[in-house]
């Protein structure tokens, strides 16, 4: 199989794509970041996703399936930059894949998606649309990039569009907003809270993305691992100190005396859960996780202690 990533330099479109090359997959990267250190059977292309030049690549190789990689989730990553990369380019894959005939796209999305807020059902399911972008601005361009990939379900029926919201990542990288929000010795909560977080290892995360090129299913899916834990719990259990501050006080201290640095509206998940309903992809593929909550939290550890 030809498989073409784009974002293929994150940590985990890294992981996922040693797994394919390791199985016998052609496997092709663009990337605007590169990737110096790329193995010698994984082929990649230092170029923007909206350039010609990585139309060209779309054109040349004609790849079986295409998994969209390509998107910035960090919150505290500049909105107008995020907003070109993530909704430009998601819409410039998409109309490359229409373009060249690519039988099968992957948009690897978040399960922020759905936003955080005290009226949120607890679990969300495939068919809810966002709800707490008023209070989280912050989150429009990866809403509106999910959204368009949504869209080609009925826009492109062709092709078979897949689209993943993924839980929070947790691992050995240490890539990924929990990840990041957890990296220094003292993590921030607002008093009074103390919200559910569902994450999985990176190499479950890696598994369900190869699941998903191999079995092609149509539509929207949310993929999560194991049970939810408090927050609380996932700071003690990674030998991290607790910091409860009142709601006006953590505001104004983001990004500052060692605190992680986050958008004002990324308060309200540390607030209220952000929990999906994941039956639909383990139906559809498989899907059953194999490293449980407390491995995921003792990886991480290992590999960021403090």
């Amino acid at each position: 199989m030809k498989v073409l990533i784009p974002g293929i330099s994150t940590p985990i479109a890294r992981l996922f794509a040693k797994r394919l090359a390791e199985r016998g997959d052609q496997v092709v990267g663009v990337d605007r970041r590169g990737w110096p250190d790329a193995p010698a059977n994984i082929e990649v292309h230092k170029v923007d996703v909206r350039k010609r030049a990585a139309e060209d690549v779309f054109r040349k190789l004609r790849p079986d399936a295409v998994v969209h990689m390509a998107t910035v989730s960090h919150f505290a990553e500049v909105t107008e930059e995020r907003y070109r990369i993530n909704l430009g380019g998601t819409q410039a894959v998409f109309e490359h894949c229409q373009n060249y005939g690519v039988p099968h796209v992957v948009f690897v999305g978040r399960h922020t998606f759905y936003g955080a807020g005290p009226e949120s059902p607890l679990y969300h399911v495939e068919e809810e649309p966002p709800l707490a972008l008023a209070s989280f601005p912050e989150l429009a361009d990866l809403v509106a990039a999910d959204l368009h990939a949504s869209n080609a379900l009925w826009r492109h029926p062709e092709m078979a569009t897949t689209v993943l919201r993924f839980c929070y990542t947790f691992g050995v990288t240490g890539h990924g907003t929990l990840a990041g929000f957890v990296r220094g010795k003292r993590v921030p909560t607002v008093a009074g809270f103390d919200p559910l977080f569902q994450f999985m290892h990176e190499s479950d995360v890696v598994r369900a993305l190869e699941l998903a090129i191999d079995k092609a299913p149509r539509g929207v899916f949310n993929v999560a691992g194991p049970a939810p834990v408090p927050l609380s719990m996932i700071i003690r259990l990674t030998g991290r100190t607790r910091v409860p501050l009142p709601e006006p006080l953590l505001a104004a201290m983001l990004g500052r005396f060692g605190l992680p640095k986050l958008a004002r509206g990324a308060i309200e998940h540390l607030k209220y859960p952000v929990l999906v309903d994941h039956a639909a992809f383990r139906r559809a593929t498989g899907f059953v996780h194999e490293v449980d909550e407390r491995g995921a939290i003792d990886s991480f550890a290992r590999a960021f202690p403090v």
